[in-house]
């Protein structure tokens, strides 16, 4: 019976996060319960939970995960300020004369926000109530501007700086030192939430541009469904102010916090404050900042913060009774066992974690199953940087395909009552083909992933 512990744990995890209780109690509570039951059975050391104080000192002390919140505070101020709103109303006046070109704004400020927030929802949400009424309004079709918005959205995966690589980073990193270290490698090599920055640039960037082409070609193909905006003011040094003044602060923030991280000049968490205070600049130079703005951007930030945090601590505890199962040899042994070789059992992973995306969101597949999976992954070879794209991308598309997509319920809560969910899942469609043709491109050029890390770091 003991051999089965550790599978049972994890499908009780599973089982009591579907039925919606809180991820980070679930996690702890689920685990402790099990490890309860497995002491009294004898077969688990109640010696392994002596090791949580030091995860949660570990944790608490982690530099990079101080870049957390400070991103977070970065992407609520640039959404609560209205600045991301202004954003694309100057991007629409920009394009709006091109067919498909509200379209393409919509994916270039989306992509902007995600980079911010790194939050699916949010950046759902907020794209939904900004760009959706005035995709419709302007004639596109509703599933065309539907699968642009839940797409655009699913970019904090993959586009840095967001929350969600830092994370998958800081995991990655230990993954990486466990592995070696399991090889009889003691000076082991390390990888850095950086490197991950810089080996998502292609492969996010391409995935944007995938994007605007799709919209363009749409555009080309069908003019009804996504037309040309007629009523552009005309093109004045005001309207030329109005364009520079509405885009550039924005544009100008976000490149400085990747620029200083990409160029060696600022760790993650030092760009994070750089990005977290030129956000309440430029709010308060706009004119949008006030003490109560201030405290819902405060609030939401103390919120989502916790919740992440929490959630590292859930899935702490999670792990150390996962390991006190001797969960990890068990997966070892059946990677190793797996027809295929490497392969084989990097496929199945992906396959695992696609599906686990339906019902698990970012922060707990990446604190749950990664560091459990990646270390195995790791021995066997793969690049660190690779997985970690691959990773992310996956867990993108996961997000978007019907009927389970976390974006699809996100863009369903703020859409109007008369655009039908069959639009929004005909809309992801093209997207989620897209996504999935990025997988099979990466899975046979990694260097897409892990040339420029190699450039840049040497």
């Amino acid at each position: 019976m003991s051999e089965w512990m550790p599978f049972i744990l994890f499908v009780l995890v599973c089982l009591v996060l579907m039925l919606g209780f809180p991820v980070a109690f679930s996690l702890a509570g689920t685990s402790l319960i099990v490890a309860g039951v497995g002491y009294l059975a004898g077969s688990f050391d109640g010696a392994f939970l002596s090791a949580l104080p030091n995860r949660i000192y570990g944790i608490l002390t982690n530099q990079i995960l101080i870049a957390v919140p400070l991103f977070v505070f970065m992407g609520i101020m640039l959404e609560k300020s209205r600045i991301a709103e202004r954003l694309l109303h100057n991007m629409a006046l920009l394009f709006g004369p091109l067919r498909g070109g509200l379209g393409i704004s919509v994916i270039i400020v989306g992509m902007l926000m995600a980079a911010s927030t790194g939050i699916i929802g949010a950046t759902v949400v907020t794209m939904g109530l900004i760009s959706l009424p005035a995709m419709l309004k302007n004639g596109y079709s509703p599933s065309l501007a539907a699968g642009n918005i839940c797409a655009t959205g699913t970019l904090g995966q993959i586009i840095p700086p967001s929350t969600a690589l830092i994370i998958l980073g800081d995991v990655l990193s230990s993954s990486y030192q466990q592995a070696q270290l399991s090889m009889g490698i003691f000076s082991p090599d390390t990888v850095s939430v950086a490197d991950l920055f810089v080996g998502a640039l292609v492969p996010g960037l391409l995935l944007v541009v995938l994007y605007m082409l799709y919209m363009a070609f749409t555009a080309w193909l069908k003019p009804s469904a996504a037309p040309s905006m007629l009523n552009r003011p005309e093109l004045d040094r005001d309207f030329a102010l109005q364009l520079i003044s509405g885009l550039i602060p924005p544009l100008a923030l976000i490149l400085t916090v990747l620029g200083s991280i990409l160029s060696g000049i600022a760790t993650p968490t030092e760009a994070a404050a750089v990005g977290a205070t030129g956000a309440t600049l430029l709010a308060l130079l706009s004119g949008q900042l006030d003490l109560s703005r201030l405290k819902e951007v405060m609030d939401g930030t103390l919120k989502v913060s916790s919740m992440i945090f929490m959630i590292f601590i859930g899935a702490a505890i999670f792990s150390l009774v996962f390991r006190g199962f001797g969960g990890e040899e068990q997966v070892q042994t059946l990677f190793e066992t797996m027809p295929g070789g490497k392969l084989g059992a990097m496929l199945i992973v992906m396959l695992v974690i696609f599906l686990l995306g339906f019902i698990l969101d970012f922060i707990e597949i990446t604190l749950v199953v990664v560091p459990i999976v990646a270390p195995i992954l790791l021995a066997m070879g793969f690049d660190p940087v690779w997985l970690g794209i691959m990773i992310a991308i996956n867990l993108q598309t996961s997000f978007l395909t019907p009927p389970f997509g976390f974006a699809l319920f996100y863009l369903r809560g703020v859409a109007p009552a008369n655009l039908p969910t069959s639009a929004i899942y005909r809309g992801v469609a093209p997207f989620i083909a897209i996504q999935i043709g990025m997988l099979v491109l990466l899975s046979f050029m990694p260097e897409l992933a892990t040339w420029l890390p190699d450039k840049v770091y040497d």
